[in-house]
């Protein structure tokens, strides 16, 4: 996961952000089998939404959480247009009576372990890497119903990644990356950006200087290591706050930028494909 998202959000009750992608695996996956397919589905958490929206019915869908609809941090958000969105309360959840209940909020409050209790209910692990993605998908797509179109998906993105290029070389051998985030956070190793980094070929420097999974480098720090190249979140483009206005230093000018949409790399996903493509286009074309 993008841990940009993970640094901005808040607790913002049942259904927030701070669950985004970090979900316990307490609960064991639903096995449907020769069960009918759910009709009420709810998701609990962003990345949830994306997986349910990537592989339900429509008409399976009986509330979202208020990130699924929002295009700068969901994948997905087009597909949610006209879907329930939830506003985070467990009573609202219990009124909905659903009969499966996807990503639940890795909390200890009563509100959590009543829902566990009274629905069927999958956890997600965060996904950190492409193996971690390809077994949410399997596990959503069996528990709404549909594991072939689990395959499908896969197999589509298995195909697509074997069509994207290898970053080229530079003068001093492989391009050396940084994830550079507002307010300076630097993305480490451990993480979905990494895992990009290593399937298109570049060295990602926070690995290469020991840092770990999320660290803070100041703008000097960053001008003295000399990346590549940097890579950002797509919407820190423009200066809109002190926390991107340090990314735009005239002391990083002269290195090149790749932006990637945060909401390609906030949960691990099919948009994963998308974000490899950006990042293997931006750092060839450097």
């Amino acid at each position: 996961m993008a841990l940009s998202t993970t640094l901005r959000s808040a607790s913002v009750g049942l259904l927030g952000l701070a669950a985004v992608c970090g979900v316990s695996a307490s609960s064991p996956p639903v096995s449907r089998g020769a069960v009918a397919a759910p009709k009420r589905i709810v998701s609990l958490n962003l990345c949830a939404d994306q997986l349910v929206l990537a592989l339900a019915d429509r008409e399976q869908i009986a509330g979202l959480t208020r990130y699924a609809a929002d295009p700068a941090m969901s994948a997905e958000a087009v597909r949610a247009k006209g879907l329930p969105i939830l506003r985070g309360a467990a009573e609202e959840i219990m009124a909905i009576d659903p009969d499966l209940v996807v990503g639940m909020p890795a909390r200890r409050n009563p509100a959590i372990k009543a829902l566990k209790t009274r629905y069927p209910a999958v956890d997600l692990k965060s996904a950190d890497g492409y193996d971690a993605i390809l077994a949410s998908i399997r596990k959503v797509a069996l528990a709404v119903g549909h594991p072939e179109r689990g395959e499908a998906l896969i197999a589509g993105m298995e195909r697509d990644l074997a069509h994207i290029p290898r970053a080229r070389k530079g003068p001093k051998g492989k391009i050396v990356a940084a994830y550079w985030q507002r307010r300076g956070y630097l993305t480490g190793t451990g993480t979905l950006i990494d895992d990009l980094m290593t399937r298109v070929g570049v060295t990602n420097l926070a690995g290469k200087l020991g840092k770990p999974a999320l660290s803070q480098m100041g703008i000097e720090e960053l001008a003295a290591a000399r990346p590549d190249v940097i890579v950002v979140d797509a919407a820190t483009d423009k200066v809109v706050d002190q926390g991107t206005a340090m990314m735009h230093h005239p002391v990083l000018d002269g290195i090149p930028r790749v932006a990637i949409p945060q909401a390609w790399t906030v949960c691990g996903g099919p948009a994963y494909v998308k974000a490899a493509r950006a990042l293997a286009k931006g750092v060839n074309a450097r």
